[in-house]
């Protein structure tokens, strides 16, 4: 198939199921429960708004700050407010192509900061498997908090675990069979792949590296509170979840953050999984899109605003180099 066409595919498709998600929630609900909904979110409280948007600030500020910990080990001081930048224009970018972001991360970072991309691409990947470690340890604690409504909904909306695992075996495999060939080919190409690849795995070596690992753990641990966090207060806004304990706000954040990955920037997906989870603690259809369009609303906002300025500013800030 043409590359190009692939290309399309991987940035429409998730667009495309976005706007059916969104298509079929409408739909499906009725008169009374679509005007719910509506008037739920006319009718949020803004100061919780407010505070959501603010830890969700705070987070990416965090983030940004973290980074130069990744990047020291390699010889490297950046500027907060050049990482604190590029981030937030990687943000902006994942909402129109998925995954491009962090490409986009890593060429900013390298422009105005000259360091090599595939070394700041590597430091990217590493937080992404940081990431992915916090992630399964807040569904790891949200299994202790509510396994029962959880593994319901996994059973429910989830393909058997086995698929998964034999599709990862064999993704596994084909891995270690290609990076054989490139690390003995002498074909000019995959040598230029193999010397790219050394260097994102430089990058992403820096985690075992890092000087101030205690700063580092608080940023991490920082992030991720502010993330629960963001969940947390929006259930403020409709008075149906406003009395939800800790462990059903895990449970949406888990499945918020699975549905982030779905569609562009969560584009649908993610009112629709939080409406599906929230009903498992009785929490009516319109209360939990409701607060799904709330908090996914307000941060993407957010984050459009954010990454617009900073395509600004960057090069006004950094007109010197």
């Amino acid at each position: 198939m043409n590359p190009k066409l692939v290309k399309l595919i991987k940035i429409v498709l998730p667009l495309i199921l976005g706007v059916f998600l969104i298509w079929y929630s409408i739909h499906s609900a009725t008169p009374e429960e679509r005007q719910k909904t509506l008037e739920y979110i006319l009718q949020a409280d803004p100061k919780w708004i407010i505070l959501s948007l603010t830890m969700g600030i705070l987070s990416h500020l965090s983030r940004a700050y973290r980074w130069k910990f990744l990047l020291e080990p390699l010889g490297y001081s950046i500027k907060v407010s050049n990482s604190f930048m590029a981030l937030m224009i990687g943000y902006l970018a994942n909402l129109g192509i998925p995954r491009s972001g962090e490409i986009l991360r890593g060429g900013t970072i390298s422009t105005y900061e000259g360091i090599p991309f595939k070394k700041a691409f590597g430091t990217i990947i590493s937080e992404r498997v940081i990431d992915l470690l916090m992630l399964l340890l807040i569904i790891g604690i949200t299994l202790l908090f509510q396994s029962e409504y959880l593994l319901t909904y996994l059973q429910e909306k989830i393909a058997s675990p086995f698929i998964y695992l034999a599709v990862l075996g064999g993704l596994l495999f084909a891995g270690i069979i290609f990076l054989r060939i490139i690390k003995t080919s002498k074909n000019s190409f995959l040598a230029k792949l193999r010397d790219f690849g050394n260097g994102i795995l430089e990058g992403v070596k820096t985690i075992t590296n890092i000087k101030q690992k205690g700063a580092f753990i608080f940023h991490t641990a920082l992030i991720w509170i502010l993330y629960v966090a963001m969940f947390y207060v929006i259930k403020f806004t409709i008075p149906e979840t406003a009395s939800l304990s800790l462990g059903p706000i895990l449970a949406t954040f888990v499945a918020g953050s699975f549905a982030m990955t779905f569609t562009n920037g969560g584009i649908g997906a993610f009112p629709v999984a939080i409406a599906a989870i929230l009903l498992l603690f009785d929490i009516d259809k319109p209360s939990g899109e409701a607060f799904g369009w709330i908090l996914w609303g307000s941060q993407t906002a957010i984050n459009i605003i954010i990454g617009a300025l900073s395509f600004l500013f960057l090069p006004i800030i950094n007109r010197e180099r």
